[in-house]
């Protein structure tokens, strides 16, 4: 099952040829998106997540979104979706056309199901690696034209870095910087807990600003957690009390095993973890 609609409203059919073959964000993977879990017909962390998009069309020099067209399409497609009561909601915007004098960008959303695979990891957990991003955080000041913050559709290192933890055996990535310092996965946000206290790097280092680590905080808080967003370095998140990727479409997801070494049992952080995000949606 999936839905795909153009930002004016028109809905079009999924399974036909709809983008031409040189739009930058084909050619180049110039353009930026958005991922969103709909939930019983309802877009989890709707206001933030359009927040990164307007954040990460500035930072490419795209046009700054039509936020009500955004969310008229979201609408569009939760309405006409007739699958199951969760899917992922895809926003994208290219550059458009290489050429075009207009400089219109393409843009669209897309629902698709959930992989049963990102379900089975809310579940089960997952293995992951840490890998070397070969920057350093300050670079995000230094080089503002590498993009560092922005989520692009330029994501083939992010990939890269997934197939090389299947090959060793896991399947998430942890990045760090040279100096050792957290950075964030190839699609989600670190989160640490140490007694009843949760942690996540700044965004600040030139990662991703979390919409799902963001909810979870807040959930947290309401809860009676104390949360800190501060710096954390590889060799603290062994020894922590619970390792956990967040991110929109897997949600809170606990890593139990950590470069091939098998961490604390964080089975009940992760339960009331995962539970007081889900009670900001019942």
């Amino acid at each position: 099952m999936r839905v795909l609609a153009f930002l004016d409203g028109t809905l079009a059919d999924p399974d036909k040829a709809h983008i031409r073959i040189d739009d930058l964000g084909i050619v180049r993977g110039d353009g930026v998106f958005e991922t969103i879990l709909i939930s019983n017909g309802r877009p989890r962390e709707l206001g933030p997540h359009l927040d990164r998009l307007a954040r990460s069309a500035r930072l490419l020099d795209l046009p700054e979104p039509d936020r009500p067209a955004w969310e008229r399409v979201v609408r569009t497609v939760i309405d006409n979706w007739q699958g199951s009561d969760e899917f992922a909601l895809k926003l994208v915007m290219t550059r458009g056309i290489e050429g075009d004098p207009e400089g219109k960008p393409t843009t669209f959303a897309v629902g698709m199901e959930v992989d049963e695979k990102a379900k089975r990891a809310r579940v089960e957990g997952i293995a992951a690696i840490t890998l070397d991003r070969g920057i350093d955080c300050d670079l995000v000041d230094r080089a503002p034209w590498l993009l560092l913050g922005a989520k692009t559709l330029s994501y083939a290192l992010n990939m890269a870095a997934v197939r090389e933890a299947a090959r060793r055996g896991a399947s998430d990535v942890i990045f760090t910087a040279n100096d050792g310092s957290v950075l964030e996965g190839p699609t989600s946000n670190v989160i640490i807990a140490r007694g009843r206290t949760l942690y996540t790097p700044p965004p600040t280092i030139g990662i991703l600003k979390g919409t799902t680590q963001g909810d979870v905080f807040r959930a947290a808080e309401r809860a009676g957690w104390t949360t800190k967003v501060e710096p954390l370095r590889a060799d603290e998140l062994a020894s922590a009390d619970g390792l956990f990727l967040a991110s929109s479409v897997r949600k809170v997801t606990r890593v139990h095993t950590l470069d091939g070494i098998v961490l604390p049992d964080a089975t009940e952080i992760h339960t009331e973890l995962a539970r007081i995000y889900e009670s900001q949606y019942e």
